[in-house]
């Protein structure tokens, strides 16, 4: 006869599977910021992957329990029922299985939880399939204060569930690896076109305006990485025309203006002589000069400066140009710099004077110049360089601050032109407590 509905009491619960989960995720994380965007791609692509591999693997592992422990409780049910006939008919056990079920009268063994419900009126089951012993047990009372139950060994849907979770895993590895090998890939094409748009961008940053990224990816195909490249490239050809275009135009203007400033020269030498013949004189001197230095920058801008280089001895050198240069200034290091040097000489005065000039101008005295090994460091006591200039390099007709004077702003502009060419490196600080400095490392012999 049928028995109390088969309510069923808890068994060991697996741990939550999501925690080692969240440890993993916490630590990628932290090493994310120490990669490159090739391999956080790459490791972004298989962490997701990893994560949609678990929750599945996850998903059919609980479905798979659910379904053997459903099986395993009606199974159990069945035996249970089959060995109360048993017992009803005969009033005894005189046997110890009952098909694949142990039937036994208040088994010691029995789980106590189950054994209080039995004992309550209740016939129920108790499922353990993650315990060392994986088994389910039904019971139920009989004779008033006795429980009759039976155990069915679950040892093989154990090894079941094992084996299916170790498939999942070796499933779950080899999407992951996959995944990670094609996001490295796909990443890798991504990072190779930036990477080559950076250095793109650094040589024409260097004056290199003739480079270009040009076309990438797929024609025809949508692709972010071919528009930065298009716009940069885009950049590039309009900044080139600017440069050039601003080149022309100075050439043009101080070629223009040599003609009748020659004239105007000569017109001044044949006045009679007077102040105001000095000061017509002076002020078409400056305008020669201005003109001049107008033709070396558009030369330089031009790259069409060729240095005749050749090996000399850096301190006397530096004395004898700063002595031609009228600028008072005191040398030092000049007998001890033995130092060889390969330099254009020609192109070298050129440098120190309108470094020592400048210093004159817009600094204040005394001025120093100290050779030490193969640099030349050309010193003040004036207010210093502006932070502009500083910043941002010489740039013409701009000399940044009233405080230094008037001037044109060519004569650090030829400077720096000139130490390119060279081969020469122009540095500008301005070091404590007062002035300003202008450092020149020539390369050595």
């Amino acid at each position: 006869m049928p028995g109390p509905a088969a309510d069923r009491l808890p068994g060991t619960r697996t741990p939550e599977p999501g925690r080692p989960v969240k440890r993993f995720l916490l630590r990628g994380r932290r090493l994310l910021h120490s990669l490159g965007l090739r391999w956080k791609i790459a490791v972004l692509l298989a962490a997701g992957c990893s994560l949609v591999a678990l929750t599945i693997g996850v998903l059919i592992h609980e479905a798979r329990s659910d379904q053997v422990a459903d099986a395993a409780r009606k199974s159990a049910l069945a035996q249970l029922v089959r060995v109360r006939q048993v017992y009803e008919l005969t009033g005894q056990l005189d046997f110890d299985k009952v098909g694949e079920a142990d039937a036994r009268l208040d088994c010691p063994g029995l789980p106590e939880p189950l054994r209080q419900a039995a004992l309550a009126g209740q016939r129920t089951t108790y499922l353990d399939l993650h315990g060392p012993h994986p088994a389910v047990w039904a019971a139920r009372p009989v004779g008033g204060d006795q429980v009759l139950s039976v155990r069915q060994s679950l040892a093989e849907e154990q090894s079941e569930l094992w084996e299916l979770d170790q498939k999942l895993m070796a499933f779950g590895v080899v999407v992951v690896t996959l995944a990670a090998i094609g996001g490295a890939a796909l990443a890798s094409r991504l990072s190779k076109d930036l990477r080559s748009a950076a250095e793109t961008a650094r040589r024409i940053s260097t004056g290199e305006l003739d480079a270009r990224i040009g076309p990438s990816g797929v024609p025809g195909t949508r692709n972010e990485v071919a528009e930065l490249s298009a716009a940069v490239d885009t950049m590039a050809a309009s900044l080139q025309r600017r440069l050039v275009a601003e080149q022309r135009f100075t050439a043009d203007v101080a070629h223009e203006l040599r003609t009748p400033l020659t004239g105007l020269h000569t017109a001044a030498e044949l006045l009679p002589p007077g102040r105001p013949t000095e000061l017509v004189r002076d002020r078409v001197a400056a305008l020669c000069s201005l003109t001049e230095d107008l033709l070396e920058v558009a030369r330089l801008d031009g790259d069409r400066e060729v240095a005749q280089l050749d090996v000399h001895a850096l301190g006397p050198l530096v004395e004898a140009v700063t002595r031609r240069s009228g600028v008072e200034a005191q040398v030092l290091g000049a007998a001890d710099g033995t130092a060889r040097v390969r330099t254009d000489v020609r192109r070298l005065e050129r440098i120190l004077t309108n470094l020592l000039v400048n210093a004159r101008r817009h600094g204040g005295g005394p001025i120093t110049v100290t050779v030490a090994g193969n640099t030349v460091t050309v010193r003040d006591r004036g207010p210093g360089f502006p932070e502009a200039l500083l910043r941002d390099g010489p740039q013409r007709f701009l000399t940044g601050a009233t405080e230094r004077g008037q001037g044109t702003g060519l004569g650090l502009t030829i400077a720096l032109g000139q130490a390119h060419v060279i081969g020469a490196r122009l540095a500008l600080t301005n070091p404590a407590p007062t002035g300003a400095a202008a450092t020149l490392t020539l390369p050595p012999a």
